[in-house]
């Protein structure tokens, strides 16, 4: 007998700008993803110089030894693709079959996401007390908005959850996710119980609960599943030892498509004994049970 409270997992390739700034690596990644059987390949889009003080643009990188550039606004410049280089990847995405989405850090990257008008866009935790961003997505499109709450404050949770309802959006569009900020993250800062804690926090007023995991490996992924996050995001790459903060967070093919499987076998394993005693127990039962 199935449990209805469990839907079917979504996982999303968080390639982000694991391409390196390069369109071809890109369309590779989402390729790699579909062969994994990931649900969503996921980039992320900014406007360096809205998103960044000149201070910060004009700073050092603070990993040198991952900079593209000699500041660290040239850095994030040389990874960013172009609005229609974002349209190109998601009419990629729909021809071999898998679907497109992106997070967006500043309101001119929402502008420009919104036109393109994928399933969701999705708020980083760096810019979910941006409100500005949040009411462009909001009020100005109509898919789901996805917010993580890594680096954020029980009060500022609820400021955001509140500003959705205000406009009666939030059970109907909002997706919040349960996120640790760090890449990587040590498992005992993981916190998965926070999934528990948002469920029974705003489990009757989102739409759904997600997790975003910056840990290393696959295996509590699923226990992040059962304990209720249907949407489950990993950063993907498709080479951990690649130049940038993020691919050491990242899942390289082999580990995606096992968080694939695993993520479905759970899924099917999320059941009740439809009568005392299963067909396949009978036999065994037949054979091996004490008799008194």
């Amino acid at each position: 007998m199935k449990d209805s409270t469990y839907k079917s997992p979504v996982v999303v390739a968080e390639i982000g700008c694991n391409h390196k700034g390069g369109l071809e690596i890109a369309k590779e990644l989402i390729t790699l993803a579909k062969e994994c059987k990931a649900s969503y390949a996921k980039f992320q889009k900014r406007n360096p110089k809205e998103l960044l003080t000149d201070e910060q643009y004009n700073s050092p990188h603070p990993n040198p030894m991952h900079s593209y550039g000699s500041t660290y606004g040239e850095h994030r410049e040389k990874l960013e693709l172009t609005k229609h280089q974002h349209r190109e990847l998601m009419k990629f995405c729909s021809e071999i079959g898998i679907n497109y989405t992106t997070s967006v850090w500043d309101v001119t990257s929402a502008k420009e996401i919104i036109e393109l008008n994928p399933d969701f866009i999705k708020i980083p935790s760096a810019c979910n007390n941006n409100f500005s961003l949040l009411e462009e997505l909001r009020d100005n499109y109509n898919g789901d908005v996805h917010i993580s709450f890594g680096m954020t404050t029980h009060a500022e949770e609820e400021e955001v959850v509140s500003f959705f309802e205000e406009k009666n959006t939030a059970k109907e569009r909002l997706v919040v996710y349960s996120c640790t900020s760090g890449y990587p993250v040590p498992f005992e800062n993981v916190c998965l119980l926070e999934i528990k804690r948002l469920e029974e926090t705003y489990g009757r007023r989102v739409k759904e609960i997600g997790f975003s995991g910056h840990h290393l490996g696959i295996a509590i992924d699923i226990a992040a599943y059962a304990l209720g996050a249907r949407w489950v995001e990993r950063h993907f790459t498709k080479d951990r030892t690649w130049k940038g903060t993020d691919h050491a967070a990242s899942l390289e093919p082999p580990g995606m498509s096992k968080l694939v499987r695993d993520l479905n076998a759970a899924f099917k394993s999320m059941t009740y004994k439809e009568e005392e005693i299963l067909d396949i127990e009978k036999v065994q039962r037949e054979k091996l049970k004490n008799r008194k």
